[in-house]
């Protein structure tokens, strides 16, 4: 029987999906599901376009999320970034990566260099660069990018509107959305009343 599908949209440009991605992933040790990662473009306006209030808001933002890592003990280096980024070209690397397996090794990398502003994930032959680093094959990934990646990229951003995305990170359980990295507790406390919790044996397995 297969597990339960569980959506995560993320965007690699956002602190707070990089603070739920791990704590997401941790819920198939739990429960009886299967994470089904999602890439989504969030749409930002650039500085000089938002209002001085948004301008508070980003700002907050960034405080905020290298405080909740701080206080769960994660000593990540979160760096506001310079520019608007398009992630597509990282994004596309993830669903290249997921193939191979490694979407998550590849996914915590990408974040931690991004915050870090050690990787532009809006340029493709920084991203194919970075994919030869983790032992994956470059070329591959050039061609998955200019064919199949492109495409299945726009129809995750199609399926994100069936979905009713509008910001990440937000998982969707039977329907159900959940946005934030603050509310994965609420996730959890939802997969436990649904009967999906797996036994001690099974999650020490």
């Amino acid at each position: 029987m297969s597990r339960e599908v569980l959506k995560m949209y993320s965007d690699y440009k956002s602190p707070y999906a990089w603070l739920a991605f791990d704590p997401v992933f941790e819920l198939e040790k739990k429960f009886d599901i299967k994470v089904q990662w999602r890439p989504f473009q969030l749409r930002i306006k650039g500085s000089g376009q938002r209002s001085v209030y948004s301008e508070y808001k980003v700002k907050y933002s960034y405080m905020d999320a290298r405080r909740s890592a701080n206080e769960r003990g994660d000593k990540k280096i979160i760096r506001g970034p310079l520019k608007i980024f398009d992630t597509a070209p990282a994004l596309i690397g993830g669903l290249f990566a997921e193939k191979q397996g490694r979407l998550i090794e590849y996914s915590r990398l990408v974040y931690e260099l991004f915050f870090r502003r050690e990787l532009a994930v809006d340029e493709v032959d920084a991203v194919e660069r970075f994919i030869e680093s983790l032992g994956m094959s470059g070329a591959e990934f050039r061609s998955y990018f200019e064919g199949d990646g492109r495409r299945e990229y726009e129809e995750a951003q199609q399926e994100s509107q069936g979905d009713h995305i509008f910001g990440v990170p937000i998982c969707v359980f039977r329907g159900e959305q959940f946005w934030g990295n603050d509310r994965v507790p609420m996730l959890e406390r939802r997969l436990q009343e649904a009967g999906l919790s797996l036994s001690r044996e099974k999650q020490l397995a």
